[in-house]
């Protein structure tokens, strides 16, 4: 199971949730990106040096293709986990990123898109609330909302074959949820 969807979404806490219920790995890829960056020349160094070069869209635009490769990688070498994507892995301005992460998505049956709700501007109030409580960040960057970008980002929907919307909901019975259906994506994939 693969699981997207904006920051603060809740995919490293049901992921991990997940694959426990299932007997899987979890592999948050924010904790494994970096060595797969590093293998197309970019570091989080670099990174934050673009940032002060040229500013924090800018250099997130140059590192799209390292992040793209990122999850190629993460996906083909880690088939049987429930991997979380963080919202910077499913959200490109390049389209040919967005091709490529599509092509590695495609053959994952389970891919779930997380969002609190059905309501966009109810998603962003949600989120926010959420990345300031834990991050102490509103993630408003050189006058650009990021979360409300990520929030409408049609690419996370795109390669889904469900949206899970989790607000209200416990992170266990979430887990519940995502793990009841998993087993219909796949008892459809069967059929």
């Amino acid at each position: 199971m693969i699981l997207v969807g904006p920051l603060a979404a809740g995919k490293s806490t049901l992921g991990a949730l997940v694959a426990e219920r299932l007997g899987h790995a979890f592999v948050d890829i924010d904790d494994i990106a970096w060595s797969y960056c590093a293998e197309v020349g970019w570091s989080l160094d670099r990174l934050l040096e673009r940032d002060d070069a040229v500013g924090w869209a800018a250099a997130e635009r140059e590192w799209e293709p390292a992040r793209a490769h990122a999850v190629a990688r993460a996906v083909s070498e880690h088939p049987d986990a429930v991997i979380a994507l963080g919202a910077g892995y499913t959200s490109f301005t390049d389209p040919a990123c967005a091709e490529q992460v599509r092509r590695a998505l495609a053959p994952v049956p389970d891919v779930i898109h997380l969002l609190p709700s059905p309501d966009p501007e109810r998603s962003v109030t949600v989120l926010r609330e959420r990345a300031v409580a834990a991050r102490g960040k509103d993630w408003i960057i050189e006058g650009r909302d990021w979360i409300a970008a990520w929030v409408a980002d049609p690419l996370a929907a795109e390669v889904a074959a469900a949206t899970v919307f989790t607000d209200g909901v416990g992170p266990g019975e979430s887990a519940d949820q995502l793990v009841a259906l998993r087993e219909c994506l796949l008892a459809e994939l069967a059929a």
